[in-house]
This record gives structure tokens, C-alpha cells and sequence, in this order.
């Protein structure tokens, strides 16, 4: 199933010496060697500890600082920043404490930030968090792969957003009528089709245009801020009759936690998710220019404008619109915003702005994964590795790509209407908090000083060997570690009083389906690493190789073993 990939080494060269040992020195064969401490039968796999690092050829790093923030950029901001002000006002009651919740994403966004530019500098590789996750929980070998492997494959990353994309598109084509739910959702694979055409055929022309959407959205966010500011200041095309009295401090903190705390945990939670997107540079690194000094820039660079510019369009929105309105209009706050102060006319380009800042997200959501894919089609992860690990013949990995623009269309074709777009956003968004959570930590354990633990697992720790070139504090990756827990955690608690997190669905099915995906990565795990191996007599080896193009990788191959 997998072993095409792992035994096909046509205009490859095989590099052992950094992965095998052999019981004898005079004998080099296959089945004379010592693969570490596992039973050959079961997983006969290597060590990690002498990984070779992962080599690129130059022409083939296609990224500069512009690029890697754009990708981090455009992940982060899709539609939240439009949509989510009015449910955290909500949530938390009051004009103040709304704010100092965005503070407190901020915060957590900021300290993931960090973890990732660590990771990402010690293992500055195609992959992301398969490879930290592979890094850190090293038995049995391959479990976490897998496990990964299943949720990089068959989660919809970009299904939700391009549910958005089709009925604002349509509504900025025809603001009379309300899109039909099957002509949005056949514009919103429209969208995916175009990106998969700019990203796996036309590379440079790809991240042009993705470029260009992250700058747009800059602009944009930066126009609401100054307009948001010009109106504080009465300038003139900016005065309002009534201006709202929202950001006078006896008003500010009237209401505060008026939902109670299951409330303000639900706001937190919203907010917190409305700066993911900080890790997503971290999938490509390999085909970044100077990938550590570049990406200990260009993370941060992004997520300090992300912070900066979601704070003052909120200052923004709050000094146009009048609390009450934002809460109960149901409509999203950047439309009332427009509205308030150039006439309802202004709306339409509201719904210009969110399709394109959403069609940006699908850029590069869709550019990462897709080598995501491409990575574990290139180490015999997948079935038909081979097709997943070509550049062929556009340079670009049209196959991973392809991949998830089949599932995602799938998805968005498929999942029933009324609460296909939030069960479809929190199909996406729960995975990655359990990824978080287990990879920093893991990254805590490793952090920890030796008086704090046994000496056994001194010894484990030790054996890491960790010495990034970037190395965040102890207490940031820590924070970031109980911030994920608390996102996988409340999504298991009931909603109180009448609120719903679906109209007719139980509020736990995404988390329900998000474990099953887990599950179902252990047991392709246990049939591919486990009961083939030992039904087969063969044992599951990971090398690594250089192609003819100087790229190099590591694959997994099978290798007869005696009985």
C-alpha cells in the first residue's frame, strides 16, 4: 500500500549512514541490521536523534519575508474581524471587558507565536506540526504521523470559508436578493477551483495574487481604524449626528458579565480563534528563503499588525456604532459600520471586502495544506505516495492540492444547510486545538529544568537534544499550553440557559467527529506499522534520500526480516 514510495528510488541516492546501524560492520545487508531498540516484527523504525536536516535547492525556495508574513497574515484574517466584534460584545456584556478580551487573545496568539517560531527554527521543514509532533512523541513510532496524517487528509480546512466566500460574492453581485444555498455553495467550490488552478499550475502567479489580498486586507483594516478615528475627532465627511457614547468610561464597563461566566468563556473562546493562523508559515518552510532568520521575522512582523489592527478597528467600529445596535442588529458590525457613516449604499462594499479577504484565507489555508499532504505522500505516509510527493509537472504539488480541494468541495457540496457553516468551521478549528495542546506540550516537558523531574525522564528530556536558535520562555510556552487545554475542554461542556451551539445538531458532534478522526489514525497506524508487518514478514524502515533535483527527504520502505 505504502511501500511504492519508500521502494521506488529511481534517480535517488541513498543516504544511511545518519539513520542505520548495523549489528556486524562486514555485513551491509537489509536484514543484518539493527534498527534501535523495537521489535523488527512490530515497527522496526529509527531513532530520530540522527535526523539529517532537510535540504532544498535554492531555485526552489520560492518564499521571501514578504511572502511567509503574507501566508500568516492571510490565514489569520478571513472573516472574524467583520463578524465576531458583535458576538464578543455579546458575550461579555460591556464595551470594556469586550475589550480586554481581544487583549487576552491577543495575548494567548502572540505566546503561540512564539512556540512556532521556536519549532519552527529548530525544525525548519516542510510539515509543521507533524514534525514537532513526530519530534517530541517518538513511541510508537509513527502513531502521531498517522494520527496527523488522517486529520491533514480528511478535515476540510477551507470548508467553511468558502461557504462565506459564495454568499457574500453573490450578495456584492446582487444585493436585492438573497443567494439560494446551492448557488452559494457552487460559487464557493468555484473559488477553491480557481485557487487550486493559481496555486498548482501557476506557482509565482499564485502568490502574487496572494500578496496582493494580504495587502488589500491591510489597507482595508487600516482605512476602518482611520475612519473609526476621524469620526472620534468629528472631522469633516466623518461626523455623525448622534455619535454613540460607547467609549466613555462610566459606559464602558456597564453590563459586564451580564451572560455569566459560561458567557464570557464561550466569548474568549471565539476570540481566541479569531487569531489563529500564526503556525501557518511553519507547513512550508523548506521552500522559505533563509528559513530561520526569515521566519523569526516575518511571524511576528504579521502577528503584531494582526494585534495591532484588530484593536483599533474595534476602537474603530465602537466609535461609529451605538453598543445596542452592534449586539442586536444580527447583521455584521464592519456593514453597520459602512452604513452609519457613508449611507446604507456603502454595504455592498462591505460584502466586496469579505469575499476577498476570504478568498486571500482560501489562498493560503489551501497553499500550506496542500504541502502538508505533499510531505507525508513524500515519506510513504499515504497510499500512492508517489502521486502525492511530485512536483510534476507545474513545480508545484498539484496532488496534495488537489486533495483537499477535493474534500473541501465535498464538504461544502454536501453538508446539509442551516448548520453546515459553524459545524464545518468548528470541524476545522477543534482538530487544531488538540494539535496545539499536545504540541507545546510536549515543548513544555522539554523546557522544564531538571529539578522539577525524575531523573528517568531527566534522561528522556536530555536525549532531545533541543537547541533551537530561537528559544521562547518557559512561562510563554506554558501559558500557551493551559490556553489550548482550555480550548479543548469547553466545547465539552453544555451551553447554560438557552443558548445553542446548533440549531439541530448536539452541540458535541464536532468534538465527537474530531476523536473518531484520531481513532481512526491508530488504527491505520496499527494495520500499516503493525499487523501487515507481521502477516507480511517484513519490517517498516525510514531512510532518508536525495533526488535527482537535490531535494532531499525521508521515506519509509519495507525490509524482509528473518524469522
Amino acid at each position: 500500500m505504502v511501500s511504492a514510495a519508500g521502494s521506488s528510488r529511481e534517480g535517488a541516492t541513498l543516504e544511511r549512514e545518519p539513520l542505520l546501524s548495523s549489528v556486524s560492520g562486514d555485513d551491509e545487508s537489509d536484514t543484518s541490521k539493527n534498527y534501535a531498540s523495537v521489535d523488527i516484527r512490530a515497527v522496526a523504525l529509527l531513532d530520530e536523534d540522527d535526523e539529517a536536516p532537510e535540504q532544498l535547492p535554492e531555485d526552489k525556495r520560492q518564499l521571501g519575508l514578504l511572502s511567509t508574513a503574507s501566508l500568516i497574515f492571510n490565514r489569520v484574517i478571513g472573516t472574524g474581524i467583520f463578524a465576531t466584534p458583535s458576538v464578543i460584545l455579546r458575550s461579555s456584556g460591556s464595551v470594556g471587558l469586550s475589550l480586554i478580551m481581544w487583549l487576552l487573545g491577543a495575548t494567548v496568539a502572540l505566546c503561540g507565536t512564539a512556540v512556532y517560531i521556536e519549532l519552527g527554527t529548530g525544525l525548519p521543514r516542510n510539515g509543521g506540526e507533524k514534525n514537532y509532533l513526530e519530534f517530541i512523541y517518538r513511541r510508537p513510532k509513527l502513531l502521531v504521523t498517522c494520527v496527523y496524517a488522517m486529520y491533514a487528509v480528511l478535515t476540510g480546512w477551507q470548508a467553511a470559508s468558502c461557504s462565506v466566500f459564495g454568499e457574500y460574492a453573490l450578495h456584492a453581485l446582487n444585493p436585492s436578493q438573497a443567494p439560494s444555498p446551492t448557488t452559494a455553495r457552487l460559487a464557493g467550490v468555484l473559488c477553491i477551483t480557481v485557487a487550486l488552478l493559481l496555486h498548482g499550475t501557476m506557482l509565482k502567479a499564485g502568490l502574487r495574487v496572494q500578496n496582493a489580498l494580504g495587502l488589500f486586507k491591510l489597507l482595508i483594516l487600516v482605512g476602518i481604524a482611520l475612519s473609526g478615528l476621524a469620526s472620534l475627532l468629528h472631522l469633516r465627511g466623518f461626523r455623525l449626528e448622534n455619535p454613540p457614547r460607547n467609549l466613555e468610561w462610566d459606559r464602558m464597563w456597564k453590563g459586564s458579565l451580564e451572560g455569566g461566566a459560561n458567557a464570557f468563556v464561550t466569548g474568549l473562546f471565539n476570540v481566541i480563534w479569531c487569531f489563529i493562523g500564526y503556525s501557518n508559515a511553519n507547513y512550508a518552510l523548506a521552500e522559505v528563503r533563509d528559513p530561520i532568520r526569515t521566519i523569526k521575522r516575518a511571524a511576528p512582523l504579521a502577528m503584531l499588525s494582526v494585534t495591532l489592527v484588530y484593536l483599533l478597528v474595534n476602537v474603530a467600529y465602537l466609535a461609529v456604532v451605538d453598543k445596542d445596535e452592534i449586539v442586536g442588529s444580527g447583521r455584521i458590525v464592519a456593514a453597520l459600520h459602512f452604513g452609519k457613516l457613508w449611507g446604507v449604499g456603502a454595504e455592498r462594499a462591505v460584502s466586496v471586502i469579505v469575499a476577498l479577504s476570504t478568498l486571500g484565507n482560501i489562498l493560503a489555508v489551501l497553499f500550506t495544506h496542500g504541502r502538508v499532504v505533499q510531505e507525508l505522500g513524500r515519506e510513504g505516509v499515504l497510499p500512492f505516495s508517489s502521486l502525492f510527493a511530485s512536483n510534476k509537472p507545474f513545480n508545484a504539488p498539484f496532488a496534495g492540492l488537489f486533495e483537499q480541494w477535493l474534500v473541501t468541495s465535498t464538504l461544502v457540496l454536501m453538508v446539509p444547510p442551516g448548520d453546515a457553516y459553524l459545524f464545518m468551521l468548528n470541524l476545522s478549528s477543534y482538530p487544531l486545538a488538540l494539535i496545539n495542546m499536545f504540541v507545546s506540550g510536549g515543548l513544555v516537558f522539554i523546557h522544564l529544568p531538571d529539578v522539577w523531574l525524575p531523573n528517568r525522564l531527566q534522561k528522556l528530556r536530555t536525549s532531545y537534544d533541543w537547541r533551537p536558535p530561537f528559544r521562547a520562555w518557559t512561562l510563554v510556552v506554558s501559558f500557551f499550553f493551559v490556553s489550548n487545554i482550555f480550548l479543548v475542554v469547553v466545547p465539552l461542556m453544555p451551553p447554560s440557559g438557552e443558548y445553542r451551539v446548533y440549531d439541530h445538531l448536539p452541540y458535541w458532534l464536532h468534538v465527537l467527529v474530531s476523536w473518531l478522526i484520531s481513532l481512526g489514525g491508530v488504527a491505520y497506524w496499527y494495520i500499516w506499522c503493525v499487523w501487515l508487518p507481521r502477516r507480511g514478514g517484513y519490517a517498516l524502515v525510514r531512510e532518508w534520500v536525495r533526488d535527482d533535483d537535490g531535494t532531499s527527504r525521508r521515506v519509509v520502505r519495507r525490509v524482509k526480516t528473518t524469522t
